[in-house]
């Protein structure tokens, strides 16, 4: 498979910006990606059952058992790609998503038909199907699209700001949180899934572990309707089977999963909601160790997450620093509660900016139920990471590496030992005389083993004023010699 230069694909995004908002220009492009993506896979399936001569290629199950959509003869990329320079390609387009929904059920109700409005413009829509048709090659392994989804989800979050951070988790801390719970056999649960890209870690994952996708079940709740889409989409093309309820919902007040229970929970939560509908939770039996405060939705996440756990179930999740030691009396009662508990297994600080649209520090939270231990693992990652541009930070796979082996000699104890200033497993007798913070660097310290001594001191401060002095002498020196030149030209 030829994968085209990451260029090309944001230089598709800008055939068509200033001419529409990024937000459904963003549509408009994974809309066109998406049906070129699922007519060549069926393209290329026809063509095999009609090499091999047996009559199927017109055998709807035949595609279906591989993850293939069926895509009707008048929605294919061949014939819509052919209106390209006329100006019912928008109308075009639209039959063609119609048409594809009413042969693929999971498709139902979620594909765009946005081509046919007046704010797009026809002419450059036209250009953009011409590219695509030309260097967009997409046939061979599924993951293609994957690529393609998480390349534009990250464009996307930049280039629109906050409204990009709804649906998108950087890669590197979703790998962390997948690395760290290891979702191999079971349910997995997002309550807040974005355009599932915690789904497809936990799938990608699995795969690199030699292990069955079909043996995790896939579950999620997503509130906004377009990114609710995006989701259903995304695992579309991944072969991910998810139940992601029957429309959006808010998680709180119409939970599309209130009867289950998870092995695993993956969330990134949006960070201190003020207005989550409080006043009519109050008696909500998730509520386990206190009524969360009506000014911040963090606490609900928390409970609700560790409600929905199964009996041995671990949850992993994404919450804004201050959640950590928070004096709110409610908040406070939640996190003394569940430390008393021992459920709360892991706490790590991460580096600041890793996130495209917010500069909030955030930590990692992992709570789990029927702990044999009320320890709790301290991990400060503050200074891990590299910068790979001048706003965005990236951690290194040596530093998930680092954070996931560290966890798991601590949980299995095998030869674990604290690393002042990065890691340290607290008592719970230790975490009531700090009174309950969940702060790391309040436990590890700070890293003092490159601390000098004071003969070092003094040599370096002796080493440095000598080289002080022997620069006053240099510039006394060439202060002379600009003196000379000048008197010369007198």
């Amino acid at each position: 498979m030829a994968i085209i230069d990451e260029k090309v694909l944001w230089a598709s995004a800008d055939k068509l910006r200033g001419s529409i908002g990024a937000s459904d220009y963003m549509h408009i492009v994974l809309g066109l990606i998406f049906l070129k993506y699922i007519s060549d896979r069926f393209e290329e399936k026809y063509a095999q059952l009609v090499e091999e001569g047996d009559g199927f290629e017109n055998d709807k199950d035949e595609y279906i058992s591989e993850h293939i959509f069926w895509v009707p003869e008048k929605a294919r990329w061949n014939y819509v790609s052919t209106f390209s320079k006329q100006e019912e390609i928008g109308q075009k387009l639209d039959e063609a998503f119609i048409e594809i929904e009413k042969e693929n059920e999971e498709l139902k109700g979620i594909l765009p038909k946005i081509y046919s409005s007046s704010t797009v413009d026809k002419r450059r829509l036209g250009e953009l199907i011409d590219l695509f048709s030309n260097q967009l090659e997409t046939t061979g392994e599924g993951d293609f699209m994957g690529q393609v989804y998480e390349y534009f989800m990250n464009k996307f979050a930049r280039s629109l700001g906050q409204a990009g951070g709804e649906f998108y988790t950087p890669r590197c801390i979703v790998k962390l949180l997948v690395k760290m719970i290891q979702p191999l056999n079971g349910r997995v649960y997002d309550p807040c899934c974005g355009s599932g890209g915690m789904f497809v870690q936990a799938a990608d994952f699995v795969k690199a572990h030699q292990g069955n996708v079909d043996k995790i079940s896939v579950y999620g709740q997503e509130l906004n309707s377009v990114t609710w889409k995006l989701a259903k989409m995304n695992l579309a093309i991944r072969g991910i089977d998810a139940n992601l309820g029957d429309a959006p919902g808010d998680t709180f007040h119409d939970d599309k999963h209130k009867a289950q229970r998870f092995d695993y929970i993956l969330a990134n939560p949006p960070f201190n909601i003020s207005d989550y509908g409080q006043p009519s939770l109050l008696e909500d039996p998730r509520w386990i160790y206190d009524i969360p405060p009506v000014g911040n939705a963090n606490y609900a996440w928390i409970q609700h997450m560790y409600s929905k756990l199964a009996p041995k179930g671990i949850a992993g999740f994404v919450l804004a620093n201050g959640s950590l030691s928070t004096t709110s009396k409610q908040e406070y009662n939640i996190r003394k509660g569940m430390l008393e508990d021992g459920v709360i297994d892991c706490i790590i600080t991460l580096p600041d900016k890793l996130f495209y649209t917010t500069g909030i520090p955030v930590s990692l939270w992992f709570v789990r139920k029927n702990k044999t231990s009320k320890d709790v693992l301290f991990i400060d990652a503050r200074n891990l990471g590299e910068m790979i541009d001048r706003k965005v930070r990236e951690l290194k796979e040596e530093d998930l590496e680092l954070i996931t082996t560290t966890y798991y000699k601590w949980l299995k104890n095998d030869n674990y030992v604290d690393k002042k200033g990065f890691c340290k497993s607290a008592t719970l007798e230790e975490i009531r005389e700090a009174d309950y913070t969940l702060v790391p660097g309040r436990y590890v310290g700070i890293d003092d083993s490159n601390k000098m001594s004071e003969e070092e001191i003094d040599a370096e401060i002796k080493k440095l004023s000598q080289e002080l002095l022997d620069l006053f002498e240099e510039n006394k020196q060439l202060e002379e010699k600009v003196k000379e030149i000048l008197k010369q030209n007198l």
